[in-house]
């Protein structure tokens, strides 16, 4: 089974209620509508409710099959609107901004997750990564214990022409611009959990640099290398190593003569890079040149599911991240 299969799989078996927040979008719609007929998950759209059941229809879908809320009209507003205010009154927020808050789509369908009524969220189609991420982490929150949220991308590599074929996350591809020793351990640690949690297969990290096994010395190789402790302290059943340059960790014949004495053997399937210039650029290559599905940014280290679309998404794309947070939730 391929692995993307494996997800959308994993998603039916069970299946959770996701809130769309750019419910208008006929990307998201097409998305909902195949996850709904596909049996993932069930489905609230948020947004004007005429514009959203026009969408529906021009898909020959059901609308009973779907839940419609319109923060401007829905009877969830109001309570929200006090709930947001709670949440956020230390900050300077009174009344009148909470409840502009909550008119707002994202803020709606946070309110939604963090009040139980939906399993997780998903947007980014319309809005960025900067609203996005704002959203979840003003209302959602951070899961306990939790000091980093981070995203990662899963990355598919299924084609023939692929040397390695599988499940492979790079992190961190959209959010933390540049970690720290102990942001970089934290993002580390989450994507290794991350990894098995939708690959099914023990997560084998490795911590990317310029630099393998001490072969060029500079501070920002050294932040990999601390990283790598750092990591394995927290983690010591974890399979780690670093700093490795990308090669190294991904093909056994380079790894057995610039790592002889790495664990990984060229298996990593985990790979962490030194800052968000690396990991953006890398995941485009992977994607643009190399051909592999990129899925994400999937953010991890919040309470609950709630993750990023880009704006250049496809339904399809839609759909994979419908299944990716209803594994996340389940």
């Amino acid at each position: 089974m391929k692995p993307l299969d494996r997800v959308i799989e994993t998603a039916r078996k069970s299946p959770r209620h996701i809130v769309l927040s750019e419910g208008e979008d006929p990307r998201i719609v097409a998305g909902a509508v195949r996850a709904r007929r596909e049996c993932l998950a069930e489905i609230t759209l948020v947004g004007n409710r005429e514009v959203v059941m026009h969408r529906l229809a021009a898909l020959d879908a059901n609308p009973r099959e779907f839940r419609v809320e319109d923060p401007s009209s829905s009877s969830l507003t109001d309570g929200f609107a006090a709930s947001f205010l709670d949440l956020r009154r230390s900050k300077g927020v009174d009344e009148a901004a909470a409840r502009v808050a909550v008119l707002t789509p994202l803020n709606f369908a946070a309110m939604m997750v963090r009040e139980g009524l939906a399993d997780g969220t998903v947007g980014g189609a319309v809005a960025t990564t900067a609203d996005t991420v704002r959203a979840a982490l003003q209302v959602i929150g951070r899961a306990p214990g939790v000091g980093l949220v981070s995203s990662f991308f899963l990355m598919m590599l299924c084609e023939p022409h692929h040397a390695r074929k599988g499940a492979f996350v790079f992190a961190d591809c959209g959010l933390v611009v540049d970690p720290d020793a102990g942001g970089l351990a934290d993002i580390a640690l989450m994507s290794a959990k991350s990894y098995e949690q939708l690959a099914g297969e023990r997560a084998k990290v490795a911590m990317l640099s310029f630099s393998t096994g001490g072969s060029a010395a500079h501070e920002r190789v050294s932040k990999v290398v601390e990283a790598t402790r750092m990591a394995r302290c927290a983690e010591p059943d974890l399979v780690i190593d670093g700093e490795l340059q990308f090669d190294s960790a991904f093909v056994e014949a380079v790894s057995l003569t610039k790592a002889p004495q790495s664990a990984l053997r060229g298996e990593a399937n985990v790979f962490v890079f030194p800052n968000l210039d690396a990991a953006n650029i890398g995941y485009k290559i992977a994607q643009r040149i190399g051909g592999a599905t990129a899925i994400g940014p999937i953010l991890q280290g919040l309470a609950r599911p709630a993750n990023d679309l880009s704006r250049g998404c496809s339904a399809a794309d839609v759909f994979h991240m419908i299944a990716v947070t209803v594994v996340q939730a389940a």
